[in-house]
C-alpha cells in the first residue's frame, strides 16, 4: 500500500509538472517541442533533452513565453552561444531558441540593429556588403548575436563590447528593457545584464572600404582554419587564458594534445579545444576537463578557469 501511495504521488507530481510546462508555452506562435534532444542545437553536438523547447516567431512571442514561464516559476534557458556544454540528462524547464528572430535593420550613423537570433556570419556579411567596418574581429564565430553579447565573445582582434551600442532585453515579466552599452559590465567572456532574454542589439560600426574589410575577414578566417579544429564539433575554447599566458600553450606543455576520454578528445591542432569525434557524451567531456585541470594544477601550479559554460543535469 505504501509503495502504491508513493507511485500515485509521483504520477500526480509528473502530471502537475507537465501542466505547468504546457501553461508556460500556451499561445506561443512558434514551434514547441516536448522532451526535445538538444544535441542538434549545440555546436558540440552533445546534450540531453529539454523538457520543452520553444522557438518564438518574434519579440512579442518571446515576451509571452518569458512572462508565462515566470508565472509558472519554471527555469528558462536561452540557446545561442556556442561555448556551451549541455549535460547528458538535459535541461529542466523551458529552453528557448531565437532562430526565428533574424531581422537586420540599418539606422543612421553606421548603426545596425540585429535581432537576437541573427548568426554572426550573416551579420558580418551584411556589414561587408554595406562597407561597414567594426565586426572583423568576429570572423569565424558561429554563434548568434544574443549569445555573443551574453558571453562577450571575442578573438585576438577584439570582442563584442567594442561594437555594442545598446541591447534590447525582454524581462522575465515580459517587459521590454533598453540597456545602453555604458550600463553593461562587460568583462572577459561575460557580460552582466539585467535578467531576461536578449532579443536585439544595436551595433555601432563605421564607414569603411569594402575590399579592405573583406581582406581582414579573409585573412582571419584563414588564420582560424590553420590553427583551430573547425572540421569537428566543438564548443570553442574550453579554458580562459591565464594571466600573461595562453591556455592552449599550458595544456599543450602538459602533454595533453590528443588525449581522449571516450569520443571527447583534446585537439591536436589547438590544445584549448576539445572536439567530439562522433559520439562523445557530456560525461566524456567533463571527465577529460577534470583530468586536464587536476594534472595541470598539481604539476604546474596553474588553476585553469572554464570559459566553457556547463548547463543541465548530469
Amino acid at each position: 500500500m505504501k509503495h502504491r501511495m508513493q507511485t500515485d504521488g509521483t504520477q500526480v507530481r509528473l502530471v502537475r509538472a507537465q501542466r505547468r510546462l504546457e501553461s508556460a508555452v500556451a499561445g506561443v506562435l512558434g514551434a514547441v517541442r516536448f522532451n526535445e534532444p538538444l544535441k542538434e542545437y549545440t555546436s558540440f553536438h552533445i546534450g540531453g533533452p529539454a523538457d520543452v523547447l520553444a522557438e518564438p516567431v518574434d519579440v512579442e512571442d518571446v515576451a509571452r513565453l518569458t512572462k508565462q514561464t515566470y508565472e509558472q516559476a519554471l527555469p528558462l534557458f536561452v540557446l545561442g552561444g556556442t561555448n556551451v556544454l549541455v549535460r547528458d540528462k538535459g535541461i529542466r524547464g523551458v529552453v528557448v531558441s531565437l532562430a526565428k528572430l533574424r531581422a537586420i535593420k540599418e539606422e543612421p550613423g553606421s548603426v545596425l540593429y540585429a535581432e537576437g537570433g541573427v548568426g554572426m556570419p550573416t551579420l558580418i556579411g551584411h556589414a561587408i556588403r554595406r562597407s561597414l567596418a567594426g565586426l572583423e574581429w568576429a570572423a569565424g564565430i558561429p554563434g548568434t548575436v544574443a549569445g555573443c553579447v551574453v558571453m562577450n565573445a571575442g578573438t585576438r582582434l577584439g570582442e563584442m563590447k567594442d561594437s555594442v551600442k545598446a541591447v534590447r532585453i525582454v524581462s522575465p515579466k515580459g517587459e521590454l528593457i533598453h540597456c545602453p552599452a555604458e550600463s553593461i559590465d562587460f568583462r572577459y567572456r561575460r557580460a552582466t545584464l539585467p535578467p531576461g532574454v536578449v532579443v536585439g542589439v544595436w551595433l555601432q560600426l563605421r564607414a569603411g572600404v569594402r575590399s579592405d574589410i573583406e581582406q581582414i575577414v579573409k585573412d582571419y578566417l584563414r588564420y582560424r582554419r590553420d590553427t583551430q579544429p573547425l572540421t569537428l564539433p566543438s564548443a570553442g575554447c574550453v579554458f580562459k587564458n591565464p594571466l600573461n599566458d595562453s591556455a592552449g600553450r599550458v595544456v599543450e606543455a602538459a602533454g595533453f594534445k590528443g588525449t581522449s576520454v571516450g569520443d571527447a578528445r583534446v585537439s591536436t591542432r589547438h590544445a584549448n579545444f576539445i572536439v567530439n569525434q562522433g559520439h562523445a557524451s557530456a560525461a566524456d567531456v567533463l571527465s577529460l576537463i577534470k583530468k586536464v585541470r587536476s594534472r595541470i594544477a598539481r604539476k604546474m601550479g596553474i588553476k585553469l578557469e572554464l570559459e566553457l559554460k556547463i548547463v543541465g543535469e548530469a
